[in-house]
């Protein structure tokens, strides 16, 4: 399964960013090879409005079934629900430990946004 995550950074040990559309680069990782693509999201991160909703886009184009990050906004949610992909707030560490911690069952699933808009 491909999950992203929010990051500073470009790789596995990256520190999670709390942020979802304004993160400075997204990670796709697969569960099963390990393997990871990192998504720029400098376009977004100084976007006026719409950064969520235009990273909620990059991630359906990888294919990825969750996002780990800290906090996703209202619009973000929504994006992200109606490309099928599943929320976990509160992701912490740096990417491969978030997805450890996914992998080992510690992330519910969010039913909706937990902050507001441009967060």
């Amino acid at each position: 399964m491909k999950i992203a995550v929010t990051a500073r950074g470009k790789d596995l040990e990256a520190e999670v960013d709390p942020r979802f559309g304004r993160a400075a680069y997204i990670v796709v990782v697969d569960t099963k090879t390990n393997e990871f693509e990192a998504l720029d999201n400098s376009a977004n991160v100084n976007a006026f409005k719409g950064a969520g909703i235009q990273a909620a886009g990059m991630v359906a184009d990888t294919g990825a079934k969750v996002l780990l990050t800290g906090h996703c906004g209202p619009k973000a949610f929504s994006a992200l629900k109606a490309g099928g992909i599943k929320v976990a707030n509160d992701a912490r560490g740096t990417v491969k430990e978030a997805v450890q911690s996914f992998v080992d069952g510690k992330f519910a699933y969010a039913e909706g946004a937990d902050v507001g808009g441009h967060w």
